[in-house]
């Protein structure tokens, strides 16, 4: 098993990265230190770990830069000492990346680049070292009604996000067989749980439900995705890290599949439950809306070797995970108008510096 002793996590102040800082400190036996490096875009709150930076003091420290900046980032690596990296930062949303690219290629094509550049010049030719880039499914296309992707699925991204995800596996590939740098991938389904902006599906329907907004579905509703608990998804990170072979990729699936719709109706059952709200009232909220362009009609994830290989598997049902979900939402109201504030982003940056 590899240990190590500095770890820079980047974009570990967003949803799956700050899930991520979290687990490790508190689910795992790593004694060392922890670098976020994270540029607040706007979907990232520094407060998420903020009980985490009280109770580990000198073994978390943040970093406000940017991962495309390859002086912020050499600076990082050197005065950190660091021995590992976990690149989640991206940027994520795929409608966004439909009406504004330009943020996609410079964040996860350009920015991934500037990463691998920074190992490979303070390395050198380590051998005990990693560095692990966090990808997804989407960067294999599209399925029918049949099949799951494996790690050999031929890429075929249609998106600009996905495209750009592509274009960064890729690189992290290259940079490992051209100059040895040591590297694993994973490339997972569509993460939920607490901490997630409210722009994706999930915590988006959940805080729309809660105040009584409508409910926008895309085309006819029945687009298929896998849903991983984000819990579930640091727990394989982790023995990735740790454990996987070097050179090698690792899919990560919650195997639990599901039509848009029938995500949402299990969704208003739940928040009506929990919530107490009236459930044929919060059904009248569903909206169909036109389809957005080259929206994929299905991605699943064969995780097979990431189960026998590692001797990994989801802790919880997706049922299961859906109740811890929308109570957290439900417990955590003021962090989600907190985000969602004009204000907020102004106070991050009075107060979060620039590297």
């Amino acid at each position: 098993m590899r240990t190590f002793h500095n770890i820079l996590v980047t974009g570990g102040a967003g949803f799956i990265g700050s899930n991520f800082i979290r687990y490790v400190f508190t689910k795992t036996s790593f004694a060392g230190r922890m670098v976020n490096f994270d540029k607040l875009t706007y979907a990232g709150n520094p407060h998420s770990l903020a009980d985490i930076a009280s109770a580990y003091g000198e073994r978390y420290h943040f970093v406000r830069g940017d991962i495309a900046e390859s002086t912020q980032v050499a600076a990082a690596l050197r005065d950190h000492e660091v021995d590992a990296i976990i690149h989640f930062a991206a940027e994520s949303h795929v409608d966004r990346s439909i009406h504004g690219p330009g943020d996609f290629i410079r964040t996860n094509i350009l920015g991934t680049f500037t990463l691998l550049q920074a190992a490979r010049e303070l390395w050198g030719d380590r051998k005990d070292v990693l560095f692990h880039h966090v990808s997804t499914d989407e960067v294999y296309g599209s399925l029918g009604d049949t099949g799951k992707f494996l790690e050999t699925t031929a890429y075929d991204p249609r998106s600009p996000y996905s495209a750009s995800k592509a274009s960064s596996d890729h690189l992290v590939q290259a940079w490992h067989h051209t100059y040895g740098l040591p590297i694993t991938m994973s490339n997972c389904s569509n993460n939920y749980g607490p901490y997630h902006f409210p722009e994706k599906l999930i915590p988006l329907m959940i805080n729309n439900l809660l105040t009584g907004k409508t409910l926008p579905v895309y085309g006819d509703g029945k687009n298929v995705r896998d849903w991983l608990y984000v819990e579930d998804h640091a727990n394989a990170i982790w023995a990735i890290v740790t454990k996987g072979s070097i050179g090698e990729t690792y899919n990560v699936g919650g195997e639990n599949e599901w039509q848009n719709i029938q995500l949402l109706e299990v969704l208003i059952e739940t928040v009506a439950r929990l919530a107490g709200r009236n459930l044929a009232d919060l059904r009248n909220l569903i909206t169909y809306v036109k389809d957005r362009p080259g929206h994929d009609r299905r991605y699943a994830i064969n995780c097979h070797k990431l189960k026998t290989e590692l001797g990994w598997a989801p802790s919880v049902t997706f049922e299961q995970g859906i109740e811890k979900t929308v109570q957290w939402y439900l417990d955590n109201q003021a962090w989600v108008a907190q985000v969602t504030s004009g204000d907020y982003r102004k106070w991050v940056d009075a107060n979060y510096a620039r590297r």
